[in-house]
């Protein structure tokens, strides 16, 4: 059961608790203490929800009956349909480098500090199984070749973020904001005008404090999660063309924009790149920083 608190922090109540595999925080502008507590419960209610239903780790949702389809044609339900939609776009901006069938390169690489590398011919006996382009997608209706599993796991904790800012938004016109893991989005500005202060953090190092007056930002990095080999730091970002890790020139990449998911997915892409993250981040036209 996750642990849930809620207690008053100077201007706003704070209520915490723990959903995909992340600390969240809800940073509440309002008075009333019986407010923030329903807000509290329909934000963790809306993360859960959608973590049972887009986890790659239950048996018994859309994800699981995607992966075990063998090739049959399934019919998805429209907010399934919409995710799919949505790394499908990110797909053709990144030209192929963000799939949403990369998941299966989980089963060779394990990136817990530790020092063991993926051998080529291992990468090469699972790279079939990888590549979106094989998956045959016509909204709502897709069909995944047998062996090939999907995963939205670059994508949920986005997605939450955005969903239970549009539903508190719906219940209070007070600023609220709401942060998974150091991915974060508003409601709305502040009562006064001034800009929530969130920190940006790489690795053990402090990182900058921001100011948010609206939308989102989202930080994606290897921070906790890599590999050291002889020296070289290998990062979890895998290249679905590959099956390697990025070749990274930046350790973290933090991204503003009007929603959390196109924030992510933004940052996500630029790491993607390579030595080419800052200029793609310049060509998409948003606030960055990079660590």
């Amino acid at each position: 059961m996750s642990m849930v608190s809620l207690e008053r922090c100077e201007e706003y109540w704070l209520g915490s608790f723990q959903a995909m595999a992340s600390p969240c925080e809800i940073l509440m502008e309002v008075e009333d203490q019986g407010l923030a507590s329903d807000l509290l419960s329909l934000a963790m209610g809306e993360a859960q929800r959608i973590e049972a239903k887009f986890s790659r780790y239950r048996d018994d949702n859309i994800i699981a009956k995607i992966n075990t389809s063998k090739g049959k044609k399934i019919h998805l339900d429209e907010e399934s349909a919409g995710l799919l939609d949505c790394a499908d776009r990110f797909h053709c901006l990144s030209k192929g480098l963000f799939d949403i069938t990369a998941g299966v390169l989980r089963r060779i690489w394990s990136f817990d500090g530790t020092a063991a590398l993926a051998t080529q011919a291992q990468i090469n006996a699972i790279l079939p199984l990888v590549g979106w382009s094989k998956v045959n997608w016509h909204s709502p209706y897709l069909q995944l070749p047998t062996g090939m599993e999907i995963d939205l796991g670059g994508i949920g904790k986005e997605y939450a973020v955005d969903q239970v800012v549009q539903l508190i938004a719906r219940q209070t016109q007070a600023s609220v904001l709401v942060n998974f893991g150091g991915d974060l989005a508003l409601t709305c500005s502040k009562k006064d005008g001034s800009a929530w202060r969130v920190a940006s953090h790489s690795g053990d190092q402090q990182g900058r404090v921001l100011a948010l007056h609206s939308g989102a930002l989202a930080t994606s990095g290897d921070s906790h999660r890599y590999l050291l080999n002889e020296g070289v730091r290998y990062s979890h970002i895998l290249n679905p063309h590959t099956g390697w890790p990025v070749q990274q020139t930046v350790g973290s990449v933090t991204v503003a924009a009007s929603s959390c998911v196109e924030a992510g997915m933004l940052a996500t892409l630029a790491l993607l790149q390579g030595s080419g993250a800052e200029r793609f981040l310049e060509q998409q036209e948003v606030m960055y920083w990079l660590n």
